[in-house]
């Protein structure tokens, strides 16, 4: 690895000259646990969070997804729980009044009931004062039996007339516990756990009736019950102050309460369902409408032109579905015209096309007499009848062009599949566009043949389009390297064409596929491509299931990529090969020695080696040697390759004249008199086999061709340059 290479990867960690390489470790617990450390004992930190809410947001997800694709979801849940709060607040503001308003009446009820109940108290300690006339304390200072008694008998009086509304207790005033006055109180109330020790404490201090909140406690095992008590000091017949407390319990007000609030619960919950009905009700009438719109546009997209939306009253959906119905029949008749212009299209190229063939089969046999004769005419007559045979091949091959695309237009292209080795075609068609590799100082080659890539596919059609991306490669790689890569995996596989010339400019890796569409409209063609070849292979590669994509970079060149499923009718998910190369300009660049580096990501890239081992152990030489007279511009970083094989060219020998065997095929790759290679039949990318160009041309047509091509091929640029002229 170079240094600048060692130098990004130690970098990636986010390291800086004079610190620690790596993340900064937490001292605590939960530090280590975000950062996925162990906890005492050994427990995983993140990744036991990670599954954690992993397993929570599982079965929230169907949820979630329901949540996002459901408007009516939306707006009734959010009309519940918007409800849900209103009910929920106007549930405490009412139970709050409630609540104050029996209070305030229970204590205002208790306070007129405790005040008689005082008064009656101080009635009746005077009433004993001058009925007996005297104190009744004892010697000791203790209060006498009488005094006792009264307060018995003064507790069970104030309490028979409550008739079970309240209690009454009477406890020592300050620190007289111990006079002999003990608590007292009816109805079985425990006296010191039932009033408050403040509420004494108070008492005590100022002398006047006081009152608070309570528990009310009882000496048996009856349960206790909130309560007020309200209390004063008051005197006995011996002028001696204790503390009288009335208690009432508030069960009643306790059971009003809880009435309400079941009430208002069973009422708020009854109304929120109400809303949420109402809201689904009143949500279904808006967007069913705009459901049933949504599933006829699916429809119309799917084609089916015919269907229309039902349009009922005249509100802003009734509108809507009108606007939407309107729009629906202009786009009908829009496509319909469009579809009727681009059918009578169709008709007329296929039966232009038909109806030349003949007499392009006439004249093309009147000029095969001519061309073959041309030896005994003049220099300005042969040089016609030459290029009278050159432009004959090209029409013809644009003839069979268009005959091809009005197949696939009227939908009559048949797959024929059968199991193929995608390599044997390479093969076919790298040998065929040899000749002009020769003649454009461009070397094949060929990586990754060494295992069979086998697929059910149509060799015919195959053939035709990795012929057509193979010499387009040629054309337009300026001399340089063409690598056709072959590879398979999974359930595709995939050939890719890749060249180093003048590239793709932005935008035009889709637009290459179009009918009659050039780069550059100015350049001249010197192989007699009618515009059409990229357009049918991409047609090809659809009638297959497969892709052809493009992918180029000005003046770093282009890959084309054809990939096809294994099994026909199988769906593709994938291609073996990358779109983008690895060697693409962003990612290529010399290393520290100086050499060529390839793909990203550190890998290396092996050269061709000098000399390679054949099958046979032999060596052989995986370039052929080039004619002196050409001079060959290779990138030096256009040497991919592990594995990679080079077709093998033999040199071309001495020749005194052009010789063709009785198939018209060239016997050799002899220059002719104007130093130009001879092209094999069928290598031009307009040409194509005899199936597509029509019974009409037999072998010998086919061989007048070939041997024709290696004249014509002199003279295609000086005819272009004289027809703009």
């Amino acid at each position: 690895m170079s240094g600048d290479s060692a130098a990004s990867a130690s970098g990636r960690s986010g390291g800086r000259p004079g610190r620690p390489v790596g993340r900064k470790t937490r001292g605590s617990r939960w530090g280590r646990l975000l950062d996925g450390g162990l906890l005492q004992g050994g427990v995983q930190g993140s990744p036991v969070i990670r599954l954690f809410v992993r397993w929570v947001r599982r079965p929230l997800l169907p949820v979630m997804r329901l949540w996002r694709r459901n408007i009516q979801l939306k707006v009734v849940v959010t009309t519940l729980l918007m409800s849900l709060g209103v009910v929920l607040l106007l549930g405490f503001v009412v139970i709050g009044q409630v609540r104050n308003g029996l209070l305030d009446a229970k204590v205002k009820a208790s306070q007129s009931q405790a005040t008689g109940g005082f008064a009656v108290a101080k009635q009746q300690a005077e009433e004993a004062v001058s009925v007996t006339g005297d104190d009744g304390a004892a010697a000791d200072g203790r209060p006498s039996q009488s005094v006792i008694q009264w307060m018995s008998d003064l507790v069970e009086s104030l309490s028979s007339g409550g008739q079970g509304a309240f209690d009454v207790v009477t406890l020592p005033a300050g620190d007289e516990s111990g006079s002999g006055r003990g608590p007292r109180a009816s109805g079985q109330v425990n006296p010191t756990a039932s009033v408050p020790a403040a509420l004494r404490e108070r008492i005590d201090a100022s002398g006047s009736a006081a009152q608070s909140y309570t528990r009310i406690v009882y000496d048996t095992k009856k349960d206790s019950q909130p309560g007020l008590v309200i209390g004063k000091q008051v005197n006995d017949p011996n002028r001696d102050p204790y503390q009288l407390y009335y208690l009432f319990p508030l069960t009643q007000e306790e059971k009003s309460l809880s009435l309400v609030k079941g009430t208002l619960a069973t009422a708020g919950l009854f109304v929120v369902v109400l809303l949420g009905a109402i809201a689904w009700l009143v949500v279904r009438q808006v967007v069913t409408p705009v459901r049933m719109a949504a599933g006829i546009a699916e429809r119309l997209s799917a084609g089916r032109l015919q269907e229309r939306m039902k349009v009922t009253g005249e509100d802003d959906i009734a509108r809507l579905g009108e606007a939407f119905n309107k729009m629906a029949q202009n786009l009908q008749l829009k496509i319909n015209q469009l579809e009727d212009l681009s059918r009578m299209q169709r008709r007329f190229v296929s039966d232009v096309s038909h109806e030349l063939r003949t007499p392009l089969t006439t004249v093309r046999m009147a000029a095969d007499v001519i061309h073959e004769a041309r030896e005994d005419f003049d220099p300005v007559t042969a040089r016609s009848a030459e290029l009278l045979a050159d432009q004959l091949d090209r029409f013809e091959s644009l003839l069979a062009d268009l005959l091809e695309i009005s197949r696939f237009d009227a939908g009559a292209a048949a797959l024929e599949a059968e199991p193929i080795d995608l390599r044997e075609v390479v093969r076919r068609v790298v040998s065929g566009a040899e000749p002009l590799a020769e003649r454009k100082g461009t070397r094949i080659r060929v990586v990754g043949d060494q295992q069979p890539v086998v697929a059910e596919a149509d060799a015919r059609r195959v053939e035709r389009v990795l012929r057509n991306l193979v010499v387009n490669a040629v054309e337009h790689g300026e001399g340089k390297d063409v690598v056709v890569k072959l590879a398979a995996a999974g359930g595709a596989v995939a050939v890719a064409v890749r060249d180093y010339g003048v590239g793709l400019k932005p935008g035009e890796a889709t637009r290459v596929f179009s009918r009659f569409w050039r780069a550059d409209p100015a350049r001249a063609r010197t192989t007699g491509g009618t515009g059409l070849g990229l357009s049918i292979a991409l047609e090809d590669a659809r009638l297959h299931g497969g892709w052809l994509q493009a992918w180029g970079e000005p003046g770093g060149g282009s890959q084309f990529r054809l990939t096809l499923p294994r099994t026909a009718d199988e769906p593709l998910r994938g291609s073996p090969i990358p779109l983008e190369p690895k060697d693409s300009r962003r990612d290529r660049g010399p290393d520290d020695a100086g050499l060529p580096r390839g793909g990203g990501d550190g890998e290396k890239r092996a050269t061709v080696s000098a000399r390679q081992a054949g099958a046979d152990g032999a060596t052989r030489d995986p370039f052929a040697l080039r004619p002196a007279t050409v001079t060959p511009t290779a990138d030096p970083t256009a040497l991919p390759g592990n594995g990679a094989r080079v077709v093998a060219r033999p040199a071309p020998p001495a020749r005194t004249g052009g010789t063709r065997t009785a198939s018209g095929t060239q016997s050799g790759n002899a220059d002719d008199a104007d130093g130009v290679p001879e092209a094999v039949d069928g290598a031009g990318p307009g040409a194509d086999d005899d199936r597509d160009r029509g019974p009409e041309r037999g072998a010998g047509a086919a061989g007048g061709e070939g041997g024709r091509s290696g004249t014509r091929d002199a003279d295609t640029d000086g005819e272009a340059s004289r027809g703009r002229r």
